[in-house]
């Protein structure tokens, strides 16, 4: 095996060190009632926000809502509409109270995330849009900032390696970094797995993961005359490949991150699928697929079959079926079949709050968390399967964290060009199978 490919697939001593980190992280999150205020741990926690749109304002009430000694005191996004939109939409919140961002502290443009970051915050919170969050991530841990990631934490295959480094160095500073891949922090989905894990189906053999809904949004159809194309495009960034990895990265990483889980986060040898564009609205929004359908390959015969599609007034399914020699899980449902019959049926509390539950008491415990390894992987995932949708060629996982192709534009400016164009009816290039190449 090469150097490169090597360095490529995590060590099994890395995957003991991630997957006990994150069991530290849980087993704290349980225990958070009785244990948060021990002696010399009741501080208060200055909590900064990177990315101030919907998810970004819901990770910052769920966060409030995990530690009540934490306070929301800055607020950075490339607009400064965001920024002075969602001081009054927090306040309002059942935490509201504990919202206390002063006009010093809402940082607006490009370098926003820089001037949070030094504005005295600990723990900062990063929800813009994914292109961004390898190197907001990397300027948390290297400023000795604890962080909240949301998913997908790249686009690309340099981003990843970006992550992973900076989630190698956030150990060695002892700092946490928690994943908002929440279903890992999942009550009933984590006693479902477990099972799976000891053995309940048997061998696994097979997975089926699905994530078909209706269309992604269109948050500003209508272009302000007085836009760049940057600007309208970072406004509007769900459609845009580079902004967001498309759909199959952006939402469909929680499918993948659940059968990456259930194989061990161990990756795949390699992958292949089809995948398009079949309704296209005019002008053209963007240039992601709306459907992918990847194939994951394991040298030992195990197959993952991914679907995802975004498309009006179809079926919609959003599942995670997982096939062993003894038996099947429903693993949505919290079900098992077969010789082993079991259903979950415990209280569950919101993952969505366990999440930053696990930040907060490893901080006030000092026995940090870092969920860098999985949260890469899972991305890179939903990665490989756009590189394979678009370009139409198997690949394998070396040759794939191995790519050069990096999607960021030449430089972050309101004037600067995008990494894509629209031709002269509006509409932009979409990849073609068969003819987009693999970098």
């Amino acid at each position: 095996m090469s150097e490169k490919r090597r360095a490529s697939f995590p060590s099994r001593r890395q995957l003991l060190h991630t997957s006990t980190a994150a069991g530290v992280g849980l087993l704290l999150s349980d225990r958070l009632a009785a244990s948060l205020y021990a002696a010399g741990t009741d501080e208060t926690l200055r909590v900064g926000l990177v990315g101030c749109g919907g998810r970004g304002r819901g990770a910052a009430v769920q966060a409030l809502t995990a530690d009540p000694k934490a306070r929301l005191v800055a607020l950075a996004d490339a607009f400064a509409d965001y920024v002075e939109q969602s001081v009054p939409l927090l306040k309002k919140t059942e935490v509201g109270d504990r919202v206390t961002v002063d006009a010093e502290h809402r940082f607006a443009g490009f370098d926003a995330y820089q001037k949070l970051i030094a504005s005295g915050v600990d723990v900062v919170l990063l929800a813009a849009p994914p292109h961004f969050r390898p190197a907001h991530l990397k300027a948390c841990i290297d400023a000795g900032k604890h962080a909240f990631a949301e998913k997908p934490v790249a686009v690309d295959a340099p981003g990843i390696r970006t992550v992973l480094a900076a989630c190698a160095q956030a150990k060695q500073k002892n700092l946490s970094v928690v994943s908002g891949l929440m279903n890992r922090y999942d009550h009933a989905i984590r006693e479902t797995m477990k099972r799976v894990h000891e053995g309940a189906l048997g061998e696994v053999v097979a997975i089926q993961t699905t994530w078909n809904g209706g269309p992604p949004w269109f948050r500003n159809k209508e272009r302000q005359a007085h836009w760049t194309e940057m600007e309208y495009q970072m406004r509007n960034w769900y459609p845009f490949t580079w902004l967001s990895g498309d759909h199959n990265v952006e939402q469909h990483v929680h499918s993948l991150d659940k059968a990456a889980w259930t194989l061990h986060d161990q990756p795949p040898q390699s992958a292949w699928g089809t995948g398009g564009r079949q309704i296209r609205l005019q002008p053209a929004i963007g240039n992601i697929y709306d459907h992918h359908c990847v194939t994951y390959e394991y040298d030992n015969g195990v197959r993952v079959y991914s679907h995802c599609r975004r498309q009006a007034n179809c079926a919609n399914d959003v599942s995670d079926l997982i096939l062993g020699t003894k038996g099947r899980c429903l693993l949505n449902k919290h079900r098992i079949d077969g010789e082993t019959k079991w259903q979950f049926k415990g209280r569950n509390p919101l993952n969505f709050v366990a999440e930053h539950e696990a930040l907060f008491a490893s901080i006030r415990a000092s026995q940090p968390i870092n969920n860098g390894l999985y949260m890469a992987q899972s991305t890179m995932w939903g990665i490989l399967g756009r590189m394979v949708t678009y370009t139409g060629q198997k690949i394998t996982w070396a040759e794939a964290m191995n790519s050069q192709e990096d999607l960021s534009p030449k430089s972050y400016a309101w004037n600067a060009e995008p990494p894509i164009l629209p031709d002269k009816d509006g509409n932009y290039p979409i990849a073609i199978p068969g003819v987009t190449k693999f970098v």
